[in-house]
């Protein structure tokens, strides 16, 4: 089952700074996008860029009183371990995943141990790309909810147009 996921951050790595929030979103072939997640998380470390804070509208102090990085890693991979019983196997797509793959990764291995979705993901605009058969192709005008930094918002739309981007395809399909 495809799991969109969008991840916002204080800073450009794990590690060094930390995740603010997550959200995921299935993409099945209903186009519902019902079964959602989202989760806050506190830091886990002591720096910070404050204009990485700014971008999901929050100070250094409300991020510091977020639920606990492991509570919320333990939240989020019992929600992946649901997702994998139902359907069997899961895909991790995203706007990015070299940004949101690498905080999901870091995060389940670090304090779960095991990242239930594997050790790749795939990026919505390189599959664009090849069904319009243009390398600099844009995508983003698929969405159809906001893009506001909300991770669960931002999922949404992007789950919206990898929809319809799979539209796209079985149209071509039978043509």
């Amino acid at each position: 089952m495809d799991v969109v996921i969008d991840v916002e951050s204080d800073g450009p790595c794990p590690h060094q700074y930390s995740m603010i929030s997550l959200g995921a979103v299935v993409c099945d072939d209903d186009g519902k996008f019902d079964q959602t997640f989202k989760a806050l998380f506190s830091p886990i470390s002591n720096i910070w860029i404050p204009e990485a804070l700014a971008i999901s509208s929050i100070t250094r102090e409300q991020h510091q009183e977020y639920p606990s990085y492991i509570d919320s890693t333990w939240k989020f991979y019992d929600w992946l371990i649901d997702l994998k019983k139902k359907y069997n196997s899961l895909t991790m797509w995203s706007d990015n995943p070299a940004y949101d793959w690498q905080w999901v990764n870091y995060y389940l291995h670090t304090y779960c141990k095991r990242n239930p979705l594997g050790f790749s993901a795939r990026r919505i605009g390189d599959l664009y790309c090849g069904v319009k058969g243009d390398l600099k192709a844009k995508w983003k005008y698929l969405r159809d909810t906001n893009h506001t930094h909300d991770p669960v918002d931002d999922a949404k739309g992007n789950a919206e147009a990898l929809f319809k981007i799979k539209r796209m395809i079985e149209v071509e399909k039978w043509q």
